[in-house]
């Protein structure tokens, strides 16, 4: 598994509001049954409600998501869906959005 890889989030209780899930966990950590995960909601959902530091907004298939930094969650990795996309591009953002979760800057 790839970190910064988009998956289709195969939970029909949140698949609406969190149709993806970012893996951000290290590919050093493959071999654990689990994965560190954010949530990725549709713009229109959470515009208004966005810290863009703490949530980057990200471009896939051409639409635009938020990612919920602050809901990052561990989860089974079979409970991801089929992967989508790639979106290393992003990384800086989303270390500096996990900073700023740790230590406030």
């Amino acid at each position: 598994m790839s970190q910064f890889t988009v998956y289709t989030n195969t939970n029909p209780k949140t698949r609406k509001k969190f149709p993806y899930l970012l893996d951000i966990q290290s590919e050093l950590l493959d071999q654990i049954a689990t994965t560190v995960v954010i949530p990725l909601t549709p713009y229109a959902i959470a515009s208004d409600q966005t810290i863009t530091k703490l949530c980057p907004v990200v471009d896939i298939q051409e639409k635009k998501y938020v990612a919920l930094t602050q809901q990052l969650a561990g989860i089974n990795r079979n409970l991801l869906g089929p992967e989508v996309v790639n979106i290393s591009d992003y990384r800086t953002e989303f270390i500096a959005a996990i900073d700023l979760i740790i230590s406030g800057i």
